[in-house]
């Protein structure tokens, strides 16, 4: 790696708070390191990861980066939260579609879901995938089930039956690598098992985190980027209003929500707490949040301003953030890439972490690994003209009942 000795490095520590995960963050820092490669090579730069440590709940890297003549050092900090993941996905196949039918009742019986449709219709498609695909399993399995039982008849047959009913279960599950079905079903009933106030698992979690932030925050760096990704961009927007409600000012940090799928939750009439949290963080002028998301992305809320659709924007000229732009799939990937990932929903949402063919506004590895900080390099830019704005909320209050 070329060095310049012109300037000291710009020097950032990073947050990346996942979505709901169960995977180890070494897949997250080999997945920086394979794409950051690619980028640099499309964009004429140098980059590269360096040394692991996981000790205990913390997980990170560092990163070095010479672009455009200058340097940057980057600590790169996992928030672990997949054990908490992992033990919300142990249910039973009878909990799990109990689960099913107690989500789906909350959202259709809240108004939520259809405001949600009103809001983006793709995201809500792939909402309603996990139902389709599980009642699917089990009708099929209850059909197979029965029809060896009225074959062989009597009690043997209705044994049969069920017992193969049972294992067409436990085999789609085992096979879940493939459908997702279960996955996503967990990861929506986890957000709403509360009707939408953060699960209480989590408040020490987060508590925990903005330690962390804040004693970045005091040491010697030049930014501190909070980065949340899918549904981690809720749990990253309470984060943020944790940290801020301690401190008066924050000027070295940033906010990044990539991908976001914040109105999910947000709709929902229990969700007070991080539609407070919302109006907080957007009015804080000392943060600068950026959202980034893409129309090609169909498992976001693309070009939504997740306060006002939220229905708590602050008075005209109290709302700072965030600024939402588009990562332009259609633009920033070839044909090629774009028909590879077509029908690869998960993967088309992990793109913002990924390299592009042709970045253009946004480069994941120039916010994150590059010597200008956020709030500069986008100080400039507006909202993308076809952010949506309008109230569509069912419910408000940014206080308990």
């Amino acid at each position: 790696m070329s060095v310049s000795s012109e300037r000291p490095a710009f020097r950032r520590h990073v947050f990346y708070v996942p979505g709901y995960d169960p995977m180890p963050p070494r897949r997250y820092r080999e997945l920086y390191r394979a794409e950051g490669a690619k980028q640099a090579e499309i964009c004429s730069y140098d980059i590269a990861v360096q040394g692991t440590t996981g000790q205990g709940k913390r997980y990170r890297w560092d990163v070095r980066a010479t672009m455009d003549g200058a340097d940057c050092e980057t600590r790169f900090e996992f928030l672990l939260w997949n054990d908490i993941v992992h033990a919300s996905m142990r249910k039973t196949i009878l909990r799990t579609y109990w689960l099913l039918l107690k989500t789906l009742w909350l959202y259709l019986a809240s108004g939520a879901l259809g405001a949600l449709f009103r809001l983006r219709k793709a995201p809500i498609m792939v909402a309603l995938y996990p139902v389709v695909i599980l009642l699917g399993q089990l009708s099929f399995s209850v059909w197979l089930g029965y029809g060896v039982s009225k074959v062989i008849g009597g009690w043997a047959g209705a044994g049969l039956g069920a017992l193969l009913v049972a294992a067409l279960l436990v085999m789609f599950r085992r096979f879940d690598r493939k459908f997702y079905a279960y996955y996503l079903l967990h990861d929506f009933s986890f957000w709403a098992q509360a009707r939408g106030t953060m699960p209480a698992v989590l408040e020490p979690r987060i508590a925990e985190f903005a330690e962390r932030i804040e004693a970045a925050l005091d040491s010697d760096v030049d930014e501190v980027l909070v980065i949340g990704h899918s549904s981690g961009a809720h749990l990253a927007v309470s984060l943020m209003a944790e940290v801020l409600r301690r401190r008066a000012r924050a000027p070295k940090l940033a906010f990044l929500t990539l991908g976001q799928t914040i109105p999910v939750v947000s709709f929902l009439p229990g969700a007070w707490d991080l539609r407070r949290d919302l109006r907080q963080v957007s009015m804080r002028p000392d943060v600068f949040w950026l959202d980034v998301s893409a129309p090609g992305d169909g498992a976001c809320f693309a070009l939504s301003d997740p306060v006002a659709v939220s229905g708590v924007a602050p008075p005209e000229g109290a709302q700072f953030g965030p600024k939402v732009i588009s990562a332009a799939f259609s633009k920033t990937m070839t044909r090629a890439h774009q028909r590879r990932t077509r029908w690869r929903f998960l993967r088309r949402h992990v793109q913002y972490l990924c390299a592009f063919d042709f970045p253009r506004e946004y480069d994941y590895f120039r916010v994150t690994a590059g010597p200008v900080s956020l709030r500069a390099r986008y100080a400039e830019r507006g909202s993308s003209a076809s952010t949506k704005y309008t109230p569509l909320s069912p419910f408000t209050s940014t206080g308990p009942a």
